[in-house]
C-alpha cells in the first residue's frame, strides 16, 4: 500500500468514525459504523508506520485500542455484578411466593407477579448507583489512557508527515477524554476526529531523492 492509498484509507476511516459517533446514526448502526472506522484507521496507520519506518505510529494506537476494550469489559462486568447482586431482593418483591433459591428460578414463569408494592431499599439503591458510578469512573480512566496512546501515535505521525494538524487533533482528543465527565468533552473529541479527517488528506507525497551522479574525475593526466 502506497502513501496515497494509505492517507485516503485513513481519511475514510476517520470519516466513518466521525459519522458513526453521531447519536442519531449510532442509534441505528449500534456503533458498528464507528467500530469499522476505527479498524480502517488502524490499517492506515499500520501502512503509514511502514512507509515512514516508525512502528510507534501503529503500536501506540493499537495499545490505546486495547486499553479502551479492557476498560469497557471491566466496566461492563462491574455493572452486571451490581445488578445481579440486587436482583434477588427485587425478584422476591415481584414474586413473593418464590423461595429465593436460584435453582428454582425457572418456576417464576408460572407465578403471578406482584408489581404494586415494589420498593427499593436505601442499601439496594446505593449498591446499584455505586456500581454504575464505579463503571463510569473505570470507563473515564481507560478513555484517558486510550487518548494518551493515541496522542503519542498522532504526534509521531505529525512529525514524520510534516502535518501539524495531527498533533492538534490528538491534543483535542486527550482534552475531550479528560472532560467526558461533563458532556462538552464528547463534543471536543468529535472536533478532534474532524481535524484528523482533514489531517489525513493533507499528507503530501514524500519528496523523491535525486539520483546519485558520478563525480567528474579530477585526476591529473600522466605526462607522456
Amino acid at each position: 500500500m502506497n502513501l496515497e492509498s494509505s492517507k485516503t484509507l485513513g481519511g475514510v476511516g476517520a470519516i466513518l468514525l466521525l459519522v458513526g459517533t453521531l447519536p442519531f446514526v449510532s442509534s441505528y448502526t449500534f456503533g458498528v459504523l464507528g467500530l469499522i472506522g476505527i479498524i480502517v484507521i488502524l490499517v492506515a496507520l499500520n501502512s503509514l508506520a511502514n512507509i515512514y519506518k516508525e512502528r510507534g505510529i501503529f503500536n501506540n494506537s493499537l495499545y490505546g485500542l486495547i486499553a479502551g476494550v479492557v476498560g469497557a469489559v471491566i466496566a461492563g462486568v462491574v455493572v452486571v455484578v451490581a445488578v445481579l447482586s440486587n436482583l434477588k431482593s427485587l425478584l422476591e418483591q415481584v414474586y413473593p411466593s418464590w423461595n429465593g433459591q436460584w435453582s428454582s428460578v425457572s418456576s417464576l414463569s408460572g407465578m403471578t407477579p406482584n408489581t404494586s408494592n415494589i420498593t427499593l431499599s436505601n442499601s439496594t439503591l446505593i449498591s446499584l448507583l455505586g456500581g454504575v458510578l464505579a463503571a463510569f469512573v473505570i470507563l473515564w480512566i481507560f478513555l484517558i489512557v486510550w487518548a494518551i496512546f493515541v496522542r503519542r501515535s498522532l504526534k509521531t505521525l505529525a512529525i514524520k508527515s510534516s502535518v501539524g494538524l495531527f498533533s492538534t487533533a490528538s491534543l483535542l482528543l486527550i482534552i475531550g477524554a479528560a472532560l467526558t465527565i461533563v458532556v462538552i468533552g464528547l463534543l471536543i473529541m468529535w472536533i478532534g476526529v474532524l481535524l484528523m479527517v482533514i489531517a489525513f488528506f493533507q499528507i503530501k507525497p514524500q519528496a523523491e531523492q535525486p539520483p546519485a551522479t558520478m563525480a567528474p574525475s579530477t585526476s591529473t593526466p600522466t605526462p607522456v
